[in-house]
């Protein structure tokens, strides 16, 4: 059976373990080796045999990832985020999306009095994953917090002039936890 390159599918028979070590991608069950997702097959140094995925499998969130979200609630002590995507992975739709908080004490370093000087209703931010489990984020960093923002009065996009935020529209001045990023377009 001639296996190098050969496309597969999660469960095809790939051969033996007396022929093969299963590598990446590949299960032993009774001797017998299968793929364990969608792939192509390669045997490698000492008889070692991979299925290298062929479709990207949905990231999950893992503590350490920075990830990009949207604030859609802000309570007196947590901002809740929906989580859209992970920084390096946005190809792809998060596996498990939920709902990610910032705790008052994980917005910046320094005391932090009112959360809502530090983030607005949908503003789009970027932080790190500090409880993958819990879904814990932070944004105390220069590159992490808001990356956009709207107005709270007239809804129009908020222009960053120095270290605070202004509405060309109404002439509103904001405040907010920024990220060095904020305006540019990158996550």
């Amino acid at each position: 059976m001639e296996r190098g390159g050969k496309f597969v599918l999660p469960g095809d028979f790939l051969g033996t373990s007396e022929e093969f070590i299963p590598g990446n991608g590949v299960y032993d069950e009774g001797g017998n080796l299968y793929a364990s997702h969608i792939g192509k097959v390669s045997i490698g140094h000492n008889r070692v045999i991979y299925v290298h995925p062929k479709v990207e499998t949905p990231p999950t969130i893992e503590e350490g990832d920075v990830v990009i979200g949207q604030v859609v609630d802000i309570k007196d002590n947590v901002a809740v985020v929906n989580i859209a995507c992970v920084k390096g992975k946005e190809k792809r739709e998060v596996a498990a999306p939920g709902q990610g908080i910032i705790h008052i004490s994980n917005v910046k370093s320094g005391y932090v009095t009112e959360l809502r000087q530090e983030f607005g209703y949908l503003d789009v931010v970027k932080a790190r994953v500090i409880d993958a489990k819990t879904l814990r984020l932070s944004t105390d960093a220069k590159d992490l917090g808001v990356i956009k923002a709207m107005c709270m009065r007239c809804k129009r996009d908020l222009r960053r002039r120095g270290n605070v935020l202004f509405c060309e529209r109404c002439k509103r001045v904001e405040m907010r936890k920024l990220s060095e990023d904020y305006g540019k377009g990158l996550i």
